[in-house]
């Protein structure tokens, strides 16, 4: 374990206590390694974010157990306190509790806490090794800039000096995900703003936004291509409008092209489709165009090798998997976009590749899916029930009127089709695309109904078969955030052009700040397949032809929201093994899961059916059981082939959490 991890667990000694006060200002405690350590030790933590929830889910779970001498969920229990006050928690927690603080100020002492406090997580341990090994004393603002883009993101604007340099700085980090808290951007750009040949370029927002540079490079490679004589587009895609920076991107640089080659096969570039013989274009810069179906399939072959090369470990972070679940959703959309020919060549190494994502994606849930609720959301929502506290914090930070799109059933190779489907009759829409997981199991009464109440499914334990709850949940959290009822709208059955007129209608209200909405089109479309997913991507095609979702993006943009897509879960297509055989009925027949309010009863079911597997999925009611179909296996008639959800696959899991608004 790293000197980081270490130095933060070294903080709770196990036998202490058994209830532990956390003031963690900084949400050091929430980091996917520390909530990992302190589990193995026997601790569990739970924020502190309302006195009475904590309360019932304290006295219930813990209190009651330890005091009749019985084992409760943990050894220990951690109430974790986004503050420094403690004295206003309630005195018997105070009374029996033992105190820890913990503050990024404390932690890197020798660099600047304003500057620390805006970098993200993911590199605190990094950080932490820089600064015991280079920072011999404190640092004052500019100086921990200067040593946060040295240590950690390898980056020293004063050595950049060529468009090369800057290209492939930019490149780099955006490849790796890595793009600049705004602190360090700001600073970047402030030190490369003499440069004559930068000053037309919004540097600090290339540095720190992925999606910015990734339209700018986009828009980039067609006039290079143009250059050398080739007329082409994205696929179906006009020319590009005159919003996009025309910068100049260096492609034939080695240390460039290099990493373009690279997002062009991972499908963060899209290679455009040229008219004429490329007889022009250097070998190297062939993997950024399509001339015909061949070099299509080509581009999947070798995405799918990229991925099986890359795939993350046991070890690995939630972000890890959310970035492959978007490597893996492009690839599987142009898959999907293949002749039937050449799909068919390909359909063993897409198999492969899915059967290796899951079971690696199956060992990682087991073990660190239970880290996932109490991870902190500010930089966006790591699982659905966090959406809505995400997007009450960004109303916090100015955006006074939301709308939330729930495309229910919606995996993120879906979203890929009718993102490039919105290239082609809205260039001006743009898209901001993250990922985050979904609740297991993967049924929509779970996840949705987290999704819209922003609680765990423990918490709605009297409603977890049921979505009817929803308006109500939905209602219920922004008037906590301090709306009324009647500046909060619930809709859901959205899925035709018909609707339209009267969704306007009711979002044109003055009162209406926050909207959440179901669209349903694609649960329908996924519930009736019986062409597999190639066959759900052409219904979907037809669907975005209908001019439904942009209209709908438009409509709410129009109407001065800020516009957030995500899904509740995704599907996948299985295969039938044969219903369960056994005397016992479950509570929830899905295709993929079997839930039971009984060990005795999940434990009888799972002996009767071979190729199953059960998980325990902190967050679930005590009463309510999961037992999962093996690999991509369904409850269902033996061989009989459906698209379907519930388990745990990649596909299923993992949805996209997409912000969606005009390019200015």
């Amino acid at each position: 374990m790293s000197p980081w991890i270490d130095r933060i667990l070294k903080e709770f000694p196990a036998d202490l206590s058994r209830l532990w006060i956390a003031a963690d200002p900084d949400d050091v405690l929430l980091d996917e390694q520390v909530l990992s350590g302190l589990r193995e030790r026997g601790f569990e933590v739970l924020p502190f974010e309302d006195s009475v929830a904590f309360r019932a889910e304290y006295e219930d779970r813990y209190r009651k157990a330890w005091d009749r001498g019985e084992a409760a969920p943990a050894k220990a229990l951690v109430l974790h306190l986004r503050g420094t006050n403690v004295s206003d928690l309630p005195w018997d927690y105070l009374r029996q509790a033992r105190r820890v603080s913990l503050s990024l100020a404390n932690l890197f002492p020798r660099l600047s806490y304003p500057v620390v406090r805006q970098i993200g997580a993911e590199h605190h341990e990094a950080l932490f090794a820089a600064q015991a090994k280079h920072a011999s004393q404190a640092l004052g603002e500019s100086a921990t800039k200067e040593f946060v883009l040295t240590h950690i993101f390898k980056i020293s604007p004063h050595l950049i000096s060529r468009p090369e340099d800057l290209w492939r700085e930019l490149l780099r980090l955006h490849y790796r995900d890595a793009g600049l808290p705004l602190v360090l951007a700001d600073h970047v750009a402030h030190v490369l703003g003499d440069h004559a040949a930068f000053k037309d370029l919004p540097i600090g927002e290339l540095f720190a936004s992925k999606s910015t540079l990734l339209r700018v490079v986009q828009d980039a490679w067609y006039r290079y291509l143009s250059r050398l004589g080739l007329t082409g587009t994205r696929t179906g895609e006009p020319t590009p409008a005159d919003f996009l920076a025309k910068a100049d991107v260096p492609f034939e640089h080695p240390d460039v092209r290099v990493l373009v080659d690279s997002m062009f096969l991972d499908g963060l570039l899209h290679p455009l489709a040229v008219h004429g013989a490329a007889v022009s274009i250097p070998e190297w810069a062939k993997v950024g165009i399509v001339q015909d179906p061949l070099a299509l399939r080509n581009l999947v072959a070798e995405g799918i090798k990229g991925i099986l090369q890359s795939l993350p470990t046991l070890e690995s972070s939630y972000r890890d998997w959310a970035n492959l679940s978007r490597r893996f959703g492009e690839v599987l959309a142009r898959f999907h976009a293949l002749d039937t020919v050449r799909a068919e060549g390909l359909k063993t190494a897409i198999a492969e590749l899915q059967a290796t994502t899951d079971e690696r994606l199956r060992q990682w849930v087991t073990k660190h899916y239970a880290d996932l609720p109490s991870l902190p959301v500010a930089k966006g929502p790591v699982m659905v029930h966090h959406v809505p506290r995400f997007l009450s914090m960004r109303r916090g930070a100015g955006e006074a009127k939301i709308a939330l799109l729930v495309f229910d059933g919606l995996a993120v190779d879906q979203w890929v089709q009718i993102r490039e489907a919105l290239a082609k009759r809205a260039p001006k829409l743009g898209f901001e695309e993250s990922a985050c997981f979904a609740w297991l199991p993967t049924l929509t009464s779970v996840s949705r109904q987290a999704l819209f109440s922003g609680l765990k499914p423990r918490e709605f334990a009297d409603t977890i078969e049921s979505t009817s709850p929803e308006p109500t949940q939905w209602s219920r959290f922004w008037q906590d955030q301090g709306l009324r009822a009647n500046e909060v709208m619930y809709r859901k059955g959205i899925k035709r052009t018909d609707q339209l007129a009267e969704l306007g209608a009711a979002i044109s209200a003055p009162s209406i700040r926050v909207a959440g909405m179901v669209v349903d089109t694609v649960d329908e479309i996924v519930h009736g397949a019986v062409l597999g997913k190639r066959g759900i991507a052409a219904q979907i095609e037809s669907w975005c032809e209908s001019g439904f979702v942009d209209q709908l993006f438009s409509l709410l943009l129009d109407k001065g929201f800020h516009v957030y897509l995500t899904a509740d879960h995704g599907n996948v297509e299985a295969v039938g093994q044969g219903r369960p055989n056994q005397g016992v009925a479950p509570e929830l027949r899905g295709e993929r899961v079997r839930t039971y309010r009984s060990e005795s009863l999940v434990a009888e079911s799972a002996a009767a059916n071979p190729n199953t597997y059960r998980l325990d999925v902190a967050g679930l009611p005590a009463n309510f059981m999961t037992l999962f179909a093996g690999g991509r296996a369904a409850f269902m008639q033996q061989a009989e082939p459906a698209v379907v959800h519930g388990g745990i696959s990649v596909e299923e899991l993992l949805v996209p959490f997409v912000k969606i608004s005009y390019v200015s």
